[in-house]
């Protein structure tokens, strides 16, 4: 199992990042930590060479704050994924979120920015990783313009089932489910209509808890499995198979 999307450089593991990962290790093949910004790209190119073959580095910029930032700010963090072709594997999370930003005139920078991000996957031919919330369809009709880029994981997917559809009609694009899956309704219906081998597992940790009290972490991954399998009626060995194969095809995970 691999989780394809956590965050295991952010604060909230500051004091036992070790032990988290040690858990991890336990029972994945694999962790992708997802950087949000220049700082935090840093960070996971840090524990990347530290965990070598384990921890995966992908390099992003949230687009919740995006509008927020100076040009010189969102160069720095773009020259650094140019100078660091090599060293990760995925060009994310970058994206666009209409529910924490409403504002139309910062919905247009954020627009303009995630381009300029997309512009970068696509010229360098690296896989990217999406943040999309509550603007599925228009985060699709910008990257579909784009034929270089390799592959396209639309990351804790929740748009809706149409727009999957059409998500579909690419093979190289796929859908990430976190531990949401295990309490979310409209996940788990998501999870039960698309095929599997458009699916990847996450968890988005520290994020997205089965409970408010506890706080999410890589090895809890194995939970969305889980529900995954039962939505499905798959044994849970069969979803491992799959969606393993998918990540290592989507991250050129050995």
């Amino acid at each position: 199992m691999i989780d394809t999307h956590c965050h295991i450089d952010f604060e909230e593991f500051d004091s036992d990042r070790d032990e988290v990962i040690k858990r991890a290790q336990e029972v994945l093949e694999a962790v992708v930590d997802s950087g949000t910004n220049y700082e935090s790209n840093q960070m996971v190119l840090e524990l990347s060479a530290k965990y070598p073959n384990f921890i995966y580095s992908s390099f992003g910029y949230h687009p919740v704050a995006s509008h927020t930032k100076t040009d010189e700010e969102i160069k720095l963090a773009q020259n650094f994924l140019i100078e660091h072709l090599d060293e990760y594997v995925a060009l994310g999370e970058v994206g666009m979120d209409y529910y924490y930003v409403k504002d139309k005139s910062f919905r247009e920078r954020q627009g303009k920015i995630f381009t300029s991000f997309v512009e970068i996957a696509n010229e360098y031919k690296k896989p990217l990783l999406i943040h999309a919330r509550n603007c599925d369809k228009k985060v699709l009709n910008i990257i579909k313009e784009y034929d270089n880029i390799p592959y396209v994981i639309f990351h804790c997917y929740s748009g809706s089932l149409k727009t999957a559809k059409r998500i579909m009609e690419y093979d190289n694009y796929f859908m990430s489910f976190s531990t949401m899956v295990c309490y979310s309704k409209q996940h788990q219906e998501l999870v039960k209509n698309i095929p599997l081998e458009f699916i990847l597992t996450e968890t988005d940790s520290p994020y997205l808890a089965l409970s408010r009290e506890e706080r999410n972490e890589p090895a809890f991954v194995m939970r969305g499995a889980r529900k995954i399998a039962e939505l499905k009626e798959l044994n849970l060995e069969y979803v491992n198979e799959i969606t393993s194969y998918n990540a290592k095809k989507v991250f050129n995970i050995k």
